[in-house]
Parts: C-alpha cells; structure tokens; sequence
C-alpha cells in the first residue's frame, strides 16, 4: 500500500465475484494477478470458497463414516486458514494505516474489524452464485426459481448494505473518527494444547 491506503469494499466485492465466477469455470483456484492487499482478499475469499465446497462434501447422501472423517479434518483445516487471513487482511490494513498515526486511539471503538466483514462479503459472493444457479436449473421443481429469485434479491441487499457499511467505517477511520483493533480468532480445536480430545487422548500424548 502507498502512503494513503487504497482501500473501497465495492471493489473487494467485485474482486471477490470475479474470483467466484472463475474458479467454477477452472480448475485449482488460481489467485489473480493484484497488489498484495488484493492478493491477501482473494486468498482470504479462495479459503472459503474451499471451504464452502468441502462442506457440501459433508452432505453427501450415502458417505461413509471414512469419508466423513476425513472431510471434517479439511473442514477444520481450511476455516484455521480462512480465519487466519481474515486476520491477515486487518494486519496489512493497521500496517498501512501506522504511519498516519491511524486509527485515533480515542476514537469510538467498531466492534467489528474491516477482515471481518470482508469475510462475510466473501460468503455472501458465494451464496448469491450459487442462488443464480439454483434460477438457472431446468431441472428445478415448480416455484423453484421464483423463491430463488426473492432470495437473490435480499442477498443482493444485504451485500448492499454491508459494502456501504465497509467502505463508510473506512473513511470514518481515515478521518479519526473511528477505530478497530486486530481480533484474534485463537481457535482452539486445531491447537493439541488446547483441545482435550487431542492432548488427553493416547495418540495426542
């Protein structure tokens, strides 16, 4: 970042779409070429993107108790890492905003941090492709694609809402008006220190 952090949550949504559209298309989830703040969204957006279609592997009719297991260690795996680069993006925003002597430390306080919310844009992106799809299904049942539509429609609004609320708390930090601070997640099911069923059983001693 320059000395004036670049920052609009309109474009984090776009990128994210983008990304979205792309990796449905293509194999693997190749990053776009981007500064390394983009770069660190469209990682952050690639985990849950992982993360969503992992999921929908739990739910699987038929899986065995194997196959279960083993989709629920990836679950748990990739959410450590999609909420490690949650965080990854509010450190690189802190980093960019230090030099202005930024956010005002008296400021009123914002309970929830920039990374978070572009989180929550990043699985919004998710569900408003995926309802699109659900419109498109010719196989679909009748009244299918209207519920869908009305559903799209209030995604499209909350996501709306969210980028506005995102790019208006930004400029109210650039103007010391507000703050946030870096929330660290600190999981504890990942950590064999922390969750008993690792540190207390044979295999975690």
């Amino acid at each position: 970042m320059n000395d004036r952090p670049r920052f609009s949550a309109r474009e984090i949504a776009a990128l994210q779409d983008a990304c979205t559209a792309r990796w449905h298309r293509e194999d693997g989830l190749p990053i776009p070429e981007a500064d390394a703040w983009l770069r660190t969204v469209a990682e952050q957006h690639a985990a849950n993107f992982e993360l969503w279609h992992t999921e929908d592997r739990a739910r699987t009719p038929g899986a065995s108790d194997a196959e279960l297991a083993t989709v629920k260690r990836a679950i748990d795996r990739i959410n450590q890492r999609r909420n490690d680069l949650a965080e990854a993006c509010d450190t690189q925003l802190l980093d960019a905003l230090r030099p202005l002597h930024l956010p005002q430390a008296n400021a009123p306080l914002h309970s929830e941090s920039p990374g978070l919310m572009i989180d929550r844009l990043s699985i919004l992106s998710l569900k408003l492709f995926h309802t699109e799809e659900q419109i498109a299904r010719a196989d679909a049942p009748a009244g299918h694609a209207e519920k869908n539509r009305e559903r799209l429609r209030i995604l499209r609004e909350q996501r709306e809402d969210l980028v506005s609320c995102l790019d208006a708390l930004w400029q109210q930090v650039m103007a010391g008006e507000r703050r946030f601070k870096l929330y660290r997640q600190l999981k504890m099911y990942n950590d064999p220190d922390l969750n008993p069923a690792m540190y207390g059983s044979p295999s975690g001693s």
